[in-house]
This record gives structure tokens, C-alpha cells and sequence, in this order.
């Protein structure tokens, strides 16, 4: 478990801007915050963040950064969503080769039960992450964090992102987590940057 000291692992993060129903995306206040945070709290030993961006709330987005190559240093994408109906912080195991939007993205995209990756094969097509969640949510729970582990992304944009971000994993050896977040009125602004900074020294201790 964990890594060598001499080899750096570095954390990029990803969150969105509004989509329908929610007109102001916590992830994207998150994301614009957790390097100041980060700079003002410290990070775990031999971690550093790598970039920290706003993405678009439609299927047709581009990861960039350590998403495109693979440097020599351990690279960790953690995408953030907003579950605006959960009260608590859900670390998503899988996702799957399913878009099915239940309303239209913010380029008007709307897919019904197509594949994101067709030639993955069928919509029932699961990628998970090779990250340890069980240990994750555990370790975040000790921290006293209202935190579960879920099995379940969705169909919307949240799904499609994880999807091409463990299928790139697979290939490129990078690791790759989604968390879904509450919204502010469940859990404050300050107790989410708090679970985001324990989540990249929880995730320092298994890559």
C-alpha cells in the first residue's frame, strides 16, 4: 500500500458548471477553490495538484492535462459531480457504457440507451476503478465524513466522464475516481473542501 517516497504523485480534478435544475454547480466553486485551500492547509507529503478544471456539463468534453500522456510520476484524476438529491458524499466504484440523459446537456444533447463507447460492446458494459473504495470510504469515515461507497454513476454527463476517464486508465496506467458531492444547503462549502483535502491524503495512501 501507498507509494515510494521518491516517486510524486500528482492529482488532477475536475468539476462542472450548471446544468438544468442547477443553475450554480458546487463542484465548479470546489474545483476553483481547492488550490488556494490546498496551498493554505498542505498537502500529504510527495503529492501535489496538477491542475484543477471547470468542465463543461455535456457529453462532448475533453479531458486535458495528464489525461493525454503519461509522465514519470503517478497521476490521479478525481472528478467531482453534484447529486442534488443525496445528503452525503458517494464514492463511485464503476461506471457504465450507458448514455442515457434524463434531460438535455448544456449543448442540447440528449442520447437515450446508446453506448458511450460502442465498440466497448453493449450499454451493460461496466469499467471500475482499480482504486481500493471500500478502504477509501472507510478511511474518510474515520475521519468523521459522511461518506458511502455506490455502485451506481448514473446515466448523465457524471457517467459518461467516468466512463472515458477508466477506459483511458486502462490503457494509460493512470488512476481515476469520481465522487459525487451534495449541494451546499446538505453540507457547507468549507466541510466539502475539508472532505476533498482528507480525500487527496486518504488517496495518497493507495496509489
Amino acid at each position: 500500500m501507498g507509494s515510494e517516497a521518491s516517486e510524486l504523485i500528482e492529482f488532477h480534478i475536475t468539476g462542472f458548471r450548471k446544468f438544468h435544475l442547477v443553475p450554480e454547480n458546487p463542484t465548479e466553486i470546489l474545483v476553483g477553490k481547492i488550490e488556494e485551500y490546498s496551498r493554505k492547509h498542505g498537502m500529504a507529503p510527495g503529492t501535489q495538484l496538477g491542475s484543477c478544471t471547470v468542465l463543461e456539463t455535456a457529453g462532448d468534453v475533453k479531458l486535458g492535462g495528464g489525461s493525454l500522456s503519461v509522465p514519470p510520476k503517478r497521476i490521479v484524476w478525481v472528478h467531482l459531480g453534484v447529486n442534488i438529491a443525496s445528503n452525503n458524499f458517494s464514492v463511485e466504484r464503476r461506471a457504465v457504457n450507458e448514455a442515457t440523459f434524463g434531460c438535455s446537456d448544456e449543448l442540447g444533447w440528449q442520447p437515450q440507451r446508446v453506448p458511450i463507447v460502442p465498440e466497448d460492446g453493449p450499454t451493460s458494459f461496466i469499467r471500475e476503478t482499480t482504486l481500493p473504495i471500500r478502504d477509501i470510504v472507510s478511511a474518510l469515515s474515520k475521519e468523521g465524513f459522511n461518506v458511502m461507497e455506490s455502485y451506481d454513476a448514473g446515466r448523465f454527463v457524471c457517467n459518461y466522464v467516468y466512463y472515458h476517464s477508466l477506459r483511458h486508465a486502462q490503457v494509460s496506467g493512470v488512476k481515476s475516481l469520481f465522487v459525487h458531492v451534495p449541494s451546499f444547503h446538505f453540507i457547507n462549502q468549507e466541510c466539502q473542501l475539508e472532505f476533498i483535502a482528507a480525500l487527496l491524503k486518504v488517496l495518497a495512501m493507495f496509489c
